[in-house]
């Protein structure tokens, strides 16, 4: 918005101080290699566009196969390159410890004192060898442990007194637990328990699984938590940086998925402004909406994942590639006025004098987005790769698929609301006939002596 607002301000004060341009400035204008293009685009749209909706009606297909073949993925090491000394000591980790990702089960029993018990002492090991049949999961650190590392301990190191104690065995191996640290009483039990000992969490360490497996895991883990510890009795949490992280990577993706219905809808009452034809908005956005399932295809096949740094493509890519619809539509409707609505040789004449500037724009955007395929990180590539494929395809679908559709249709989309919008676009012509109609209504000669 503040470009926007500086451009329109500054730049016609700049161009108040400077000469006109020379031939030679537009020279480039009269390019023989931009001008073949656009004379074979004409030919296209005039003679030969049951080829053009063939090639369009081909890439829509391969859409819906593409889409069909993406997938969510949320990892926190997605991004980083294979060889990144991050990456790297991750995966080793996770190799020989598990992971490094916290999961955390909080469990709320309701009452004073009721972690204590015995039988809730057996439900959270019970629950320790559940979670423990996925491989995902390194060993737990909890209360229970605890209890089993103390009877070890006690017995002299042996591996096979690594067990639950007993009730009996319990009120002796409680009594060598450290009484004092650091002035709090029975610190290693303080770090899994409350004040109340009421409420207690067994720790483990996760690998980075990604959002879709582990939205499958939690599925199977939640049913066999609430077989162990019954909601009536007990409040048990699942949470940890893992969990976090897969339900907050859900939320944006879901959320960014809005945006772009949000976009789409902003940018049709927008075009309503303009064009005030509800038939020439729904044509508008048709060669706007394609290019953006056609890189959900790509995406697809591949194999790039949607995640926050990748879902934004689309609303940027939509709201920039509308442009040249707009720029399109606004000289064709000032060329229906000058023709007095000659469908075809308006939709010619516009692509004459928008298509260069459609071409030169789109072509800047492309080579600005690609400036990220070089990054390092892997959000940042995939999005100047998937942004400059998109306004690649959607300028062809503008410059060719929107002139066709408008041919096509003919008279059935262009409508005297068309052709006299809510919002007034002004063009030179327009503003030299309005400077000539000003003068006469300020000449004294030709004012009426009875106004």
């Amino acid at each position: 918005m503040l470009e926007y607002v500086l451009c329109i301000i500054l730049l016609p004060i700049i161009f108040s101080f400077i000469d006109p341009p020379t031939a030679k400035h537009v020279k480039h204008l009269d390019s023989n290699f931009f001008g073949a293009i656009i004379t074979k685009i004409i030919y296209m749209i005039s003679y030969r566009r049951n080829l053009i909706y063939g090639i369009s009606g081909g890439l829509v297909l391969i859409g819906f196969v593409g889409i069909s073949m993406m997938k969510t993925s949320g990892k926190i090491v997605d991004d980083f390159q294979k060889n990144d000394p991050i990456y790297l000591d991750l995966k080793f980790f996770e190799d020989n410890f598990g992971g490094v990702m916290p999961f955390e089960i909080s469990i709320d029993t309701k009452k004073k004192n009721g972690v204590m018990i015995g039988s809730t002492l057996d439900k959270i090991n019970e629950l320790q060898k559940m979670i423990n049949t996925y491989p995902e999961f390194s060993k737990p650190l909890s209360i229970a442990e605890l209890f089993k590392f103390s009877k070890q301990a006690y017995f002299g190191g042996d591996s096979s007194m690594y067990s639950m104690p007993s009730n009996v065995e319990k009120g002796f191996i409680m009594g060598y637990l450290p009484k004092n640290q650091n002035g709090k009483k029975n610190n290693l039990l303080y770090a899994y328990l409350d004040s109340t000992k009421r409420y207690t969490r067994v720790s483990f360490q996760m690998a980075d699984i990604g959002t879709h497996h582990m939205d499958s895991l939690m599925a199977k883990i939640h049913p066999q938590i609430d077989s162990i510890f019954s909601p009536a009795k007990y409040n048990v949490s699942v949470t940890g940086n893992s969990v976090v992280y897969a339900r907050g990577t859900n939320f944006l993706i879901h959320n960014l998925f809005e945006s772009v219905l949000i976009a789409i809808v902003m940018i049709s009452l927008l075009m309503a402004l303009l064009f005030s034809s509800l038939r020439m908005i729904l044509v508008s956005m048709i060669p706007n909406i394609i290019p953006l399932l056609i890189t959900a295809a790509i995406m697809g096949f591949a194999g790039i994942p949607i995640k926050p740094s990748t879902i934004i493509v689309f609303s940027i890519a939509l709201g920039i590639s509308v442009d040249n619809a707009i720029q399109y539509l606004s000289r064709y409707r000032h060329e229906l006025k000058v023709t007095n609505g000659a469908i075809k040789q308006s939709a010619i004449s516009a692509l004459h004098e928008a298509g260069f500037s459609m071409i030169y724009t789109s072509i800047v955007l492309v080579l600005g987005f690609s400036v990220f395929i070089i990054s390092g990180f892997g959000g940042t590539q995939a999005l100047g790769v998937l942004i400059s494929t998109t306004l690649l395809i959607a300028m062809f679908f503008n410059i060719m698929v929107l002139p066709s559709l408008l041919l096509t249709l003919d008279k059935r989309l262009t409508s005297r609301d068309f052709i006299e919008p809510i919002v007034e676009i002004y063009d030179d012509a327009d503003l030299d006939e309005y400077d000539k109609m000003e003068a006469a209504d300020s000449d004294p000669k030709k004012q009426d002596p009875k106004s």
